[in-house]
C-alpha cells in the first residue's frame, strides 16, 4: 500500500514531515492549483529532506491544474449567506472567460467542491450572472468551480502546467496526477508533454472527477499507472447516493484490467478539527482497501488541518489492517 499526504501551511515543517514519514507517509501531492513548483521549493526541500533523514524513498506528486475549473482570486475571503444575491463571471465573484460556460437561468453553480452552490437567476451582460446564494459558506481565491449539466471545452495542460512540467526533473517529482481527465487523449497529451520535459518515466495518475472520465474508464486503462477515484468533484457530478456504487463500478474495473487505483477526498475529514475520525471514516478507509486500492490520500487532512500527524497515523493503519484482513480472507 501506498500512503499519501498533502502539502501544505499545516504540516510543511521539516519535523512535522518527518513524523508524518515515522506514522507510514510513503509520499505527498502538492496542489499546484494554488502555488507553483518554483513558488513551492521551501516545502519540497524540506520534505526531500525529511525523506533523506529518515531513510526512506518517499515519492513526491504534483497535482496539475488541468482541464479543472477556478475561480479567479478575491480582493479577500467572501461569506456568502443563504439568500444572498452576488454577480459570478465579472462581478464579485470573477471567472475568466475562457473557462465560463453559457448558462440558462436556474443553472446551478457548485463551488469549493460543492460546499457552496448558487442558482443562476439572469444573465446581465456577455460573461455576468446575477445568482442566488443557496447553501453559503465562506469563498476563497481560486476554488473549483463546478456547472452541472454544461460542457466545458478545454485543452489538457494549462500554460502553468507546462511550465510546471519543466522542472519535474530539478524537483525530483516522481508522480504527477491529470485532474478532470476526459478520455485516453488527455492523458496521450500529457504523456508526450512528459517526454518533452526529459521525464518520460514519471508515474502518471489519472483523476477521474466528473461523468466522462467514468464513462471513458477503460479506455484509460493503458495510459496511466493509477487510476484515481477522487470523490470531491466526482461526488457534484452525481446525487451523492450514487457516488459510493461508482466507486465499486470504478474499482471493478481496475481490477479486471490489473491497474492500481487510489482513493481520495474526505478520507478522514472531521481530523481536520479533532485528533480522533468517525466510526464510518475509519470504515470508509477500510472498505476502499477491501475493494483493492493500492493507495489511499489525505488533502486538507494533513494540508491544512490541526492534525496532520494523528491524521496520517490514523489512514496508514487502518490501511494496514484492512490489508492484513484482505489477505487472510
Amino acid at each position: 500500500m501506498e500512503y499519501y499526504g498533502t502539502l501544505g501551511p499545516a504540516c510543511y515543517e521539516k519535523n512535522v514531515l518527518k513524523q508524518m514519514i515515522k506514522a507510514g507517509m510513503t509520499g505527498i501531492r502538492l496542489n499546484l492549483s494554488h502555488k507553483s513548483l518554483r513558488e513551492s521549493e521551501e516545502w519540497i526541500d524540506n520534505y526531500l529532506d525529511a525523506v533523506q533523514e529518515e531513510g526512506v524513498a518517499g515519492h513526491l506528486m504534483i497535482d496539475l491544474q488541468g482541464p479543472e475549473l477556478r475561480i479567479e482570486s478575491l480582493p479577500a475571503e467572501m461569506i456568502l449567506e443563504p439568500g444572498r444575491k452576488v454577480t459570478f463571471g465579472d462581478g464579485q465573484i470573477p471567472m475568466s472567460e475562457k473557462m465560463m460556460p453559457k448558462m440558462e437561468t436556474g443553472q446551478q453553480i457548485l463551488l469549493d467542491d460543492g460546499k457552496i452552490e448558487l442558482k443562476v437567476l439572469e444573465k446581465t451582460r456577455e460573461y455576468q450572472y446575477d445568482c442566488q446564494v443557496i447553501c453559503g459558506g465562506v469563498l476563497t481565491s481560486k476554488k473549483s468551480a463546478a456547472f452541472p449539466g454544461c460542457q466545458v471545452q478545454q485543452p489538457t495542460l494549462t500554460d502553468q502546467d507546462i511550465e510546471n512540467l519543466s522542472y519535474v526533473q530539478k524537483y525530483q517529482v516522481t508522480d504527477v496526477m491529470l485532474p478532470f481527465v476526459r478520455d485516453k487523449e488527455d492523458l496521450r497529451n500529457l504523456r508526450n508533454a512528459l517526454h518533452k520535459a526529459g521525464c518520460p518515466n514519471v508515474r502518471i495518475f489519472a483523476k477521474i472527477e466528473n461523468m466522462e472520465g467514468v464513462k471513458h474508464a477503460e479506455e484509460l486503462i493503458p495510459y496511466c499507472d493509477y487510476l484515481v477515484i477522487a470523490r470531491g468533484d466526482l461526488g457534484n457530478a452525481v446525487p451523492l447516493s450514487n457516488l459510493p456504487g461508482i466507486q465499486y463500478q470504478l474499482s471493478e474495473i481496475c481490477r479486471k484490467y490489473h491497474r492500481k487505483f487510489l482513493v481520495v477526498t474526505q478520507m478522514l475529514n472531521s481530523m481536520m478539527e479533532h485528533p480522533y475520525p468517525t466510526r464510518a471514516e475509519v470504515n470508509d478507509i477500510f472498505q476502499a482497501v477491501m475493494q483493492g486500492a493500492s493507495a489511499v490520500m489525505l488533502t486538507g487532512e494533513t494540508a491544512a488541518g490541526k492534525y496532520p500527524v494523528e491524521a496520517m497515523e490514523m489512514l496508514v493503519n487502518t490501511g494496514e489492517a484492512a490489508g492484513k484482513y484482505r489477505k487472510e480472507n
